[in-house]
């Protein structure tokens, strides 16, 4: 799938006080400083078509990956990394995560949490930064690929942080072809939809359902602290769900439309 070159915006934060527009061209990324040498880049989307879900035949499958047709008719800018310790401390004022290191993704963060960092960093920048919804996740998450995994079938420990005991930093193993990193594996994150059944047929920009009581996780994660959580969770398709408070190894990454 060919990538889309665009026109990107760097914002620079004063002390993540106020905003400096500057316009420039940086291909098919967007760069926000938030600050004290704290950057946050994201990579533009392209529109497509992709077949959401799993194949019956798809090795440690759930019946909640039913396989249906999603188009995306709008491009939309997602981060190229899980949101940083770093990032967080820069908008936040503090650091919620288990363990301790500038650039691993935050974690020990819940959904609201997610909603007041997202609510602050729009008043500081040009706004519109959001969650992704499921289905911008697994697209860009699979990247053009109908693999269980974005490298494949059967992944290996040089492949993602999915049998590790530790998180590590982001980036620290090589991105999919949109360029994205650790989208399997590391720690698990938010989506913007609430959890609820696929539909049975084709769909057009989905949102999930109206309401719910949990919303969705995806990506899996380094090592096995729920009872869910195993190397196969972190497949392109595998979708989870909790209640809104905070869970170790769970993060997040940023989106934004174009």
């Amino acid at each position: 799938m060919k990538r889309i070159l665009g026109i990107a915006m760097v914002l620079g934060l004063v002390g993540v006080i106020s905003v400096i527009a500057q316009e420039v061209k940086h291909g098919n990324i967007k760069v926000i400083d938030l600050g004290k040498d704290v950057k946050l880049e994201m990579v533009l989307i392209p529109i497509g078509k992709f077949k959401m879900g799993s194949p019956a035949s798809e090795k440690d499958r759930f019946d909640n990956e039913t396989l249906h047709e999603v188009t995306l008719t709008k491009p939309y800018f997602i981060g190229k990394y899980e949101v940083t310790q770093e990032q967080w401390q820069a908008v936040m004022g503090n650091n919620p995560s288990t363990t301790k290191g500038a650039m691993l993704p935050v974690d020990q963060v819940s959904w609201n949490d997610c909603q007041e960092f997202i609510k602050k960093l729009n008043a500081k920048t040009d706004g519109g930064y959001r969650l992704p919804t499921e289905s911008e996740w697994e697209y860009a998450c699979r990247a053009g690929t109908s693999t269980a995994y974005s490298f494949g079938d059967s992944p290996t420990n040089n492949d993602a942080n999915i049998r590790g005991s530790i998180i590590k930093t982001v980036g620290s193993y090589k991105s999919n072809a949109f360029g994205l990193y650790d989208m399997h594996g590391n720690v698990f994150e938010w989506c913007e939809d609430w959890y609820g059944d696929y539909p049975l047929g084709e769909v057009t920009d989905p949102k999930g359902p109206a309401g719910g009581n949990r919303h969705v996780l995806r990506g899996g994660c380094c090592r096995t602290p729920l009872s869910f959580s195993r190397p196969s969770t972190s497949r392109s398709s595998s979708r989870y769900s909790h209640q809104s408070g905070r869970i170790n190894l769970v993060g997040f990454r940023l989106a934004k439309d174009k």
